[in-house]
């Protein structure tokens, strides 16, 4: 993952571009899947994540709480790109 923070916006990219049953329609719904689903399970029964599926859930929250437009996202075969922008 590469984060890069300019003036205006902090852009992260995630290498890897959708996967399975997520669409770019279903993005960030609770729609889940993984290119290695044992991982993903382990990672969730040690802790180092709380519930899978909730992330981005989670983030439109706490922009919108905080006053911060919602996240922009752009998707490649490759990578997902999120923008998040300032409060206006």
């Amino acid at each position: 993952v590469r984060v890069h923070w300019y003036s205006d916006r902090v852009e992260i990219h995630s290498p890897g571009g959708l996967f399975g049953k997520v669409s770019e329609e279903a993005f960030g719904d609770g729609a889940t899947d993984y290119r290695n689903p044992l991982v993903a399970e382990i990672m969730e029964n040690f802790g180092f994540a709380r519930r899978l599926g909730l992330g981005i859930p989670t983030v439109r929250r706490a922009l919108e709480d905080n006053g911060n437009p919602p996240p922009e996202f752009a998707f490649s075969p490759v990578a997902v790109c999120a923008t998040v922008r300032p409060k206006q």
